[in-house]
Formats: C-alpha cells, sequence, structure tokens
C-alpha cells in the first residue's frame, strides 16, 4: 500500500524490503525497476535512493532479509523436535509455509542465481544455501547415528534430495499461480522422501 508518510530510516529501508518481495510475487524480478518500487512505496525514487545508493543495494537488503527470516524460521523448527527426523520435517514444513506466505522471495533467490554477475546478493544466496545445506547434513547424520535414518545414505544426496523436493512444489505453485499448494503439498512431500532415507531394519 503505497505511504509517503515520514518513516524512521530502518522502517523505511525494512518497508522497501517488503514493497520488493511484493512485486516479486506479481512480476518477473528481473523488471522491477527503482521507479516501481517508489511507486509501490509512494515515494519519489529520489526519496528512495535517500536509502539506498542503487539497485543492487536494495537488492543485497533483500536478500539479507530472506536469509536471516528464512534461516531464523527454520532454526526454530528444528530446535523444537526430539528427533532428527522429526526436525527436517519441522524445517521442510516451515521452509514450505515462509515460501507460501512470500512468494516473491523464490522468484528474488532464483533470479540472483541466474545472474551473471557476482554481486553481493548473489553472494549473499549462496551463503545462505550453504549454511541450509550443512545444518541438514548435521541432522541426516544425527539421524544415521541414532538409527532413524538408513546408515549407507549419503548424506550429500540425502540434502540435495530435500532441497530438490522443497523446489519441485515452489516451480509447481508458480507455474499454477496458487502460493498456497507449497504448504498443502509439503506434507505428503516429505513423507515420500522421508521414505527413501528411513532406516527400514
Amino acid at each position: 500500500m503505497p505511504s509517503a508518510k515520514y518513516l524512521p530510516a530502518d522502517a523505511r529501508r525494512a518497508e522497501t524490503v517488503e514493497a520488493v518481495i511484493s512485486l516479486a510475487a506479481e512480476r518477473n524480478p528481473g523488471d522491477i525497476t527503482t521507479a516501481a518500487i517508489a511507486s509501490r512505496l509512494g515515494l519519489t525514487q529520489g526519496a528512495l535512493f535517500r536509502h539506498f545508493p542503487n539497485k543492487d543495494a536494495i537488492l543485497e537488503a533483500v536478500m539479507a532479509w530472506v536469509s536471516d527470516r528464512l534461516l531464523s524460521r527454520v532454526e526454530a523448527a528444528m530446535a523444537g523436535a526430539a528427533k532428527p527426523l522429526a526436525a527436517m520435517e519441522a524445517a521442510f514444513l516451515a521452509h514450505a509455509a515462509f515460501v507460501s506466505d512470500h512468494p516473491g522471495v523464490p522468484r528474488m533467490l532464483f533470479g540472483e542465481l541466474q545472474r551473471s554477475e557476482d554481486t553481493a546478493a548473489k553472494r549473499l544466496v549462496r551463503t545462505l544455501l550453504g549454511r541450509y545445506r550443512e545444518r541438514l547434513a548435521q541432522q541426516v547424520e544425527q539421524g544415521k547415528r541414532d538409527g532413524s535414518i538408513a546408515a549407507d545414505v549419503d548424506t550429500g544426496a540425502a540434502v540435495s534430495g530435500f532441497i530438490g523436493t522443497l523446489q519441485g512444489l515452489v516451480i509447481q505453485s508458480l507455474l499454477s499461480g496458487e502460493p498456497a499448494r507449497i504448504r498443502e503439498g509439503a506434507p505428503a512431500a516429505f513423507a515420500l522422501y522421508r521414505r527413501g532415507i528411513g532406516s527400514h531394519a
């Protein structure tokens, strides 16, 4: 909703991030201009540039927000689970819910990874994915030790399968234009994934 009211710098920056994610849910992120962002906020471009020197700085702030919020939600979900597989399921469902709530996020992530330039925003995405994979790998290894995950499961493949299953749900929702399908399909998708890595002893 356009808002030309005065806001402190931090609040204006946060509002800008939310505007970009909202715009990304409606259009190709590569087509989002600073004019469109300013218009969504009810500002002039000059006012917008008082808070960000350029568009790349805006994208960097968006990716920093995504990294912080997504990892925080996933970590909180994992912390509430008693067993590794339960922690992975909680993370899977929390991630699906996050994307369902913010459908512009995967568009932004995919868009940054496809850019040829090595931007600060792209580096943040790579760091996010690296930290996420590391956290999942820890859970897989713990599950192999406690017997809930098959001992012969390849940890790297299990992590890739987790992320790939999530990405499949995301892509289907983007194609259908129905973000709620991510949240709705997540339990059954994880159940299938769990059958693949779970111990059958």
